[in-house]
């Protein structure tokens, strides 16, 4: 079942190339820290600033290491209908578990327009496909409403990741969609509250630098162990909020650079932390002890 706690990897650069040595560190880094599933070429990857032969080299490369190791789901969503279908079709073929497709972006479509585009890539493909609602990223939402329609409709619309943040939007999903459709939290600071609503894992930056802690507070949720999922909701809070101080992932690779795990680098248009925000930074990684 499609569940657990699923990192949104970054992609490490290196001088403006793809550093595959600290790929394949981040790689090992959540096959040893139980993380339960891996996103590629997700929002966190950078994806929008990748060339098409990067993604191809990185899902290749990322595909063979981990090698069914962890479920793997890859981010094919575009605003082009075509070249949506086209991606994830790829995705398929190289073997993934699940495709995550946004919401068109920019362009604004209708509640009509959105049903009739996932129809018209879930009648095209075999994969699962995840839908994946940022409106603050995309300028649209889907409702509940066109989410349950897909869901009831189309066997291979399987969950959504929903980073919406509203609570009363996902409560409706998980009361009228199928109970076999699953809804991921795609906002760390409400992992707790939807997996309280009936969610069953999440999508997570901050899971890039704690794999093992969200694995824990996820895992605590599912078997209703309410105390010790509160007490790890707690310790998390200060770190959900940093990893989101800047435009995301901007800190959590700052975070990781400080870890020593990758060169924090960035690509135009992103640019690199404020200095005042990376003190920030440096201080809730010594107050978890991850430096």
């Amino acid at each position: 079942m499609l569940q657990g706690s699923y990192v949104a990897l970054i992609t490490p650069f290196k001088h403006n190339e793809v550093d595959y040595n600290a790929l394949e560190k981040l790689l090992d880094f959540h096959l040893h820290n139980n993380t339960d599933g891996m996103v590629l070429l997700g929002t966190t990857a950078e994806t929008a600033s990748l060339a098409n032969d990067e993604k191809e080299r990185i899902l290749a490369y990322a595909m063979k290491h981990l090698d069914h190791k962890m479920p793997i789901m890859i981010g094919t969503g575009t605003y082009n209908l075509h070249q949506t279908i086209a991606n994830t079709l790829r995705a398929q073929e190289l073997g993934a578990d699940y495709a995550l497709i946004v919401t068109p972006y920019y362009v604004k479509p209708t509640q009509e327009g959105l049903y009739q585009y996932y129809k018209t890539i879930a009648e095209k493909v075999q994969i699962p496909i995840v839908l994946y609602n940022v409106p603050g990223r995309t300028s649209v939402n889907i409702t509940s409403e066109t989410t349950v329609r897909l869901a009831r409709d189309f066997k291979n619309i399987v969950g959504i990741k929903e980073a919406s943040g509203n609570l009363v939007q996902v409560s409706e999903i998980v009361r009228d969609a199928p109970k076999d459709f699953v809804v991921l939290s795609g906002e760390d600071a409400l992992n707790m509250p939807i997996m309280a609503c009936g969610g069953k894992g999440t999508v997570s930056v901050t899971a890039n630098i704690l794999p093992d802690m969200m694995h824990k507070l996820i895992t605590a949720c599912l078997h209703h162990h309410d105390e010790e999922a509160l007490k790890l909701h707690l310790e998390l809070v200060l770190m959900n909020q940093l990893m989101f101080i800047e435009t995301s992932p901007i800190p959590v690779k700052t975070a990781l650079g400080m870890m020593g795990l990758i060169t924090p680098d960035v690509r135009l248009p992103l640019y690199s932390l404020k200095d005042e925000n990376k003190g920030k930074v440096e201080a809730g990684l010594k107050k978890m002890k991850l430096i």
